[in-house]
C-alpha cells in the first residue's frame, strides 16, 4: 500500500517542473534503505537473527504516526466502486504464478530444479489463466482497478515496460553480488564464514553510493530537458555494467568490482527518476492512484521474477559442472566414495544458500558424519574458507555469466522501450479525464 500511493502522492504534493527532483528524492529514500538494511542486518544477525524483524517495528510505528500527522490529502478524488472481482483474480492469479517461479528453483523428483512439477506447474499455468481472466473483467466492469485504456497512452505504456524489463534485470542482482562475495571473494581473503554477511553488506556500498550520486541529479535535469534521454541512457549504462561485470574473474581486484557496482548504480539512478516522473506525468489527475499502483506492481513482480529467473540460470550453470568439481575435489581429500557422490549430487542450490546464509558450505553439506576415517589435516582443510571458493568458482562464475548476459539483453530491451516513449516535452502533463490525455497522448 505504501509503495502503490507514495509517487502519487508525490506527483500530487509537487507541480510539474519539479516532480523530477522529488522522485530522484524518493529513489534514494526507497533504495538507499534497502541496502543500509544490508548492514544493519548483519550486525544484527551477529546478535539474534530474529532482530532482523523486530528492527522493523519502531521504524513501523515511527513512519505510521509521522504519515498521520504530516499527509495531506491534495490530489484528486473521484467515487468509485472496489472491483472486487478483479482484485481476486489479480491477487490469486500473481501470487500462484510467483508461488510456481519461487518453488520451480527448488529440486523436485531427482531433479536440480522444480520445473517440472505437477504444483510448480499447476501454479504457473493457473496464475496465467487468471491473470488472463482478470484482463477480460477489466474491460468488463465500470471502475476497474486497471484502468486498462491507460495504456493506450504511449508514454505510460512503454514507461511501465521499461520499468518492468529494468526490474528483471536487477532484482535479482544484488543476490547474485552478493552471494559471489559471501561465498568466494570475501573466503578467499580471510574472512570467516559467519562474519560474511555484514562484510558483503560493506563491500556493496558503492552500488547505493552511485544511486546517491546519480538519482536527484537526473531527476532535476529531466525537469528540464525531459525524461527520454534520462531514462534511456540509464539503460544504456546498466547494460555497460553487466557487459564489463561479465569480464571479471572470479576473485576480482575489488576497486574494480566497486567501480563497476557504482557505475550499475549510477544508471538506475538516472533511469529511474525520470522514468517515474513521465509514468505520472502522462496520466490525468484523478488516475494518479490507480497509475501508481500499477506501477509498483510491474516493479515489483519484475524484482520477485527476477529472482526466480537469476536463480534458474544461475542453477543452470552449475549443474553442468558443479557435481564432478565436487567429487573430484572431495576424493582428492580422501573423503568416503559414497559420501563424496552423495555430495556431489546435492542440489546446487543448497550450496548456493548455505553461503548466502553466512554457513560454512562444506559443513553444512558434510554434516557431521561426513568427515568420518578424513585425515585430520584433510578435515581442515574441506572445512577452510578457501576450498568450497575454490571448488564452485568456475562453475559459479560460468552460472553468473549466463545471468548477467540474460540481465544485458533486458537492459538493451528496456532502453530500446524508454527511447519509444517519444519526446514528450518536460513538463507535459495531462489534467483532464481519459479520454482527453489519449487525445494529447496521439498529438504528442
Amino acid at each position: 500500500m505504501l509503495l502503490a500511493n507514495s509517487t502519487a502522492i508525490i506527483t500530487d504534493a509537487f507541480p510539474v517542473e519539479e516532480r523530477g527532483k522529488a522522485m530522484g528524492i524518493n529513489a534514494i529514500a526507497a533504495i538507499s534503505g534497502s541496502f543500509v538494511g544490508l548492514i544493519l542486518g548483519g550486525v544484527l544477525a551477529d546478535w539474534d537473527w530474529r532482530l532482523v524483524f523486530w528492527v522493523n517495528v519502531p521504524f513501523g510505528i515511527f513512519g505510521t504516526v509521522w504519515a498521520y500527522r504530516k499527509l495531506r490529502e491534495v490530489g484528486a478524488r473521484k467515487a468509485a466502486r472496489i472491483d472486487w472481482l478483479g482484485n481476486i483474480t489479480f491477487a490469486v492469479g500473481l501470487v500462484a504464478l510467483l508461488t510456481g517461479i519461487t518453488y520451480g528453483i527448488q529440486p523436485y523428483g531427482g531433479h536440480t530444479m522444480g520445473w517440472t512439477s505437477p504444483m510448480v506447474l499447476g501454479c504457473l499455468l493457473g496464475g496465467i489463466g487468471l491473470l488472463a481472466l482478470f484482463g477480460y473483467i477489466e474491460t468488463q466492469v465500470p471502475d476497474p482497478m486497471f484502468n486498462l485504456r491507460l495504456f493506450r497512452i504511449r508514454p505510460f505504456t512503454m514507461g511501465n515496460t521499461a520499468g518492468f524489463l529494468s526490474s528483471i534485470a536487477r532484482g535479482g542482482l544484488q543476490f547474485m553480488l552478493i552471494i559471489w562475495l559471501q561465498g568466494i571473494w570475501l573466503p578467499l581473503h580471510g574472512y570467516s564464514f559467519e562474519s560474511t554477511p555484514l562484510w558483503a553488506g560493506i563491500f556493496m556500498i558503492p552500488l547505493t553510493l552511485g544511486l546517491l550520486v546519480s538519482a536527484p541529479l537526473a531527476g532535476r535535469l529531466s525537469d528540464r530537458y525531459g525524461a527520454r534521454g534520462f531514462a534511456t541512457g540509464g539503460m544504456l549504462i546498466g547494460a555497460l555494467s553487466f557487459l564489463l561485470l561479465m569480464l571479471l574473474p572470479v576473485n576480482f581486484n575489488y576497486w574494480v568490482f566497486a567501480f563497476l557496482i557504482f557505475l550499475n548504480g549510477v544508471g538506475m539512478g538516472v533511469f529511474t527518476p525520470p522514468n517515474t516522473t513521465a509514468v505520472m506525468n502522462s496520466v490525468p489527475a484523478d488516475e494518479r492512484g490507480q497509475a501508481s499502483g500499477m506501477r509498483a506492481t510491474f516493479q515489483n513482480s519484475g524484482m520477485v521474477l527476477s529472482i526466480g529467473v537469476f536463480f534458474s540460470l544461475m542453477i543452470v550453470g552449475l549443474a553442468a559442472t558443479l557435481p564432478k568439481t565436487m567429487h573430484d575435489h572431495l576424493a582428492a581429500q580422501a573423503v568416503d566414495p559414497v559420501v563424496a557422490e552423495r555430495v556431489s549430487n546435492e542440489p546446487p542450490v543448497g550450496s548456493l544458500f548455505a553461503a548466502f546464509l553466512g554457513y560454512n558450505p562444506m559443513q553444512t553439506l558434510l554434516g557431521e558424519d561426513g568427515l568420518h576415517g578424513v585425515p585430520p589435516q584433510n578435515a581442515q582443510e574441506i572445512t577452510g574458507k578457501t576450498f568450497f571458493p575454490n571448488l564452485i568458482s568456475e562453475p559459479f562464475i560460468d552460472g553468473l555469466r549466463i545471468a548477467f548476459s540474460f540481465s544485458f539483453i533486458l537492459c538493451i530491451m528496456a532502453a530500446w522501450a524508454s527511447w519509444r516513449r517519444g519526446a514528450v516535452p518536460a513538463r507535459a502533463e495531462f489534467e483532464g479525464d481519459v479520454t482527453e490525455a489519449l487525445e494529447e497522448a496521439v498529438l504528442a
